[in-house]
């Protein structure tokens, strides 16, 4: 096992990452000194029922209560939020109790932001179950629920009590949602670690093929990136920012096609990084060799390029409007996250929307 302390302003709490961590729940809530009788567990429906029941055998002696959710983006909303709050309401929880999440970022988002409003805030342990969820979502502190506006609108700012973060729910998992999370881990590298980018590089396959240790290795040096990052800045008042690289590109992709299917987070992310990186070399901000070394690995892994592929001519305002709607910006004009080079990103680029209307006019007519 490995142990990653987060050290924010006003909590403290561990990232445990290793295999088979679930068995040994009870012993790691009394190591980190973690104590309740009660707890909701918020379980997403994908997560197979062996993990599920596993964690209800080694609660037993604690009062439980479960509630399944449907995983989507349609369902990251007030109405499973009142759900939720139903529960602990009618069940007479306290501020001492605990709600633990286990499944992927949308499980985990939902529900610290129920912990975070419910009596202005009570315990939360996230168990997160995918990749993406693992290296991204639950460290932190962002909580969130969608709105009609747009994607994340409202949320708060919530440290969890505890992360455990095993790697045998990766077993479960499709390629896609692989893919997803190695979306995440990319991210990281592009925004602040070459090393990392090099690594990923040359391993990928191996990656790809779940190779146990190579994934315990990546996850850990993701996370610690994010470490870094949000103690400098919890609140994302400024470097947190460069966690949004492809991220306004990808929510106003997700946003646009109504959260379907079609498209998820992690190769939403993925598109928006790429046009990202493309847009950043049109503008001269990006070096073609550094570009290149990019679009390579893209190429390489067959990541999402083609905005083709799922949008048209007559999409781009509709896109335009949820990029204008994104929490960061300022004065009528749309921030960017943007890379220099590979390793070392900027997050105040500001452009006009006609900038932006021109560049998406060029790929989808190309």
């Amino acid at each position: 096992m490995s142990k990653i302390k987060i050290n924010i302003k006003n909590q403290n709490y561990n990232v445990l990452i290793g295999n088979n961590l679930l068995k040994n729940t009870i012993k790691i809530l009394k190591v980190n000194s973690i104590d309740f009788s009660k707890c909701l567990l918020v379980i997403d429906k994908n997560v197979p029922r062996k993990f599920s029941n596993q964690l209800r055998d080694v609660l037993k002696k604690k009062k439980i209560f479960t509630f399944y959710f449907n995983s989507n983006e349609k369902n990251k909303s007030q109405k499973t939020i009142n759900s939720l709050t139903d529960i602990l309401l009618k069940n007479n929880f306290h501020r001492n109790d605990c709600l633990i999440s286990m499944g992927g970022g949308i499980t985990g988002d939902v529900s610290s932001f129920c912990a975070s409003i419910f009596k202005r805030g009570m315990k939360f342990i996230n168990v997160p179950t995918t990749l993406l969820a693992q290296v991204d979502s639950s460290i932190g502190g962002k909580t969130s629920i969608n709105s009609t506006y747009g994607k994340n609108l409202i949320g708060t700012f919530y440290q969890p009590s505890l992360v455990i973060s095993d790697t045998n729910f990766l077993k479960s998992l499709p390629k896609r949602e692989i893919l997803c999370g190695f979306a995440e881990i990319l991210k990281h590298s592009l925004i602040m670690n070459k090393k990392l980018f090099v690594y990923l590089d040359k391993n990928s396959n191996k990656i790809m093929e779940l190779d146990n240790f190579l994934l315990k290795k990546i996850i850990f040096k993701s996370c610690l990136i994010k470490k870094k990052v949000v103690q400098k800045d919890e609140k994302e008042k400024n470097l947190r920012q460069i966690l949004n690289f492809g991220h306004t590109f990808g929510h106003a992709f997700e946003a646009t096609i109504k959260y379907s299917s079609k498209i998820n987070h992690g190769e939403a992310v993925l598109l928006g990084m790429y046009c990202a990186t493309n847009f950043a070399y049109k503008k001269k901000i990006l070096k073609k060799t550094e570009y290149e070394k990019i679009i390579n690995h893209y190429k390489k892994l067959n990541l999402p390029m083609n905005l083709k592929k799922f949008f048209s001519i007559k999409d781009i305002n509709n896109i335009l409007s949820f990029m204008k709607k994104d929490k960061k910006n300022k004065n009528n004009k749309i921030n960017l996250v943007l890379p220099k080079k590979i390793g070392n990103v900027n997050y105040d680029f500001m452009f006009s929307e006609s900038v932006l209307k021109k560049f998406f006019q060029e790929q989808l007519t190309k």
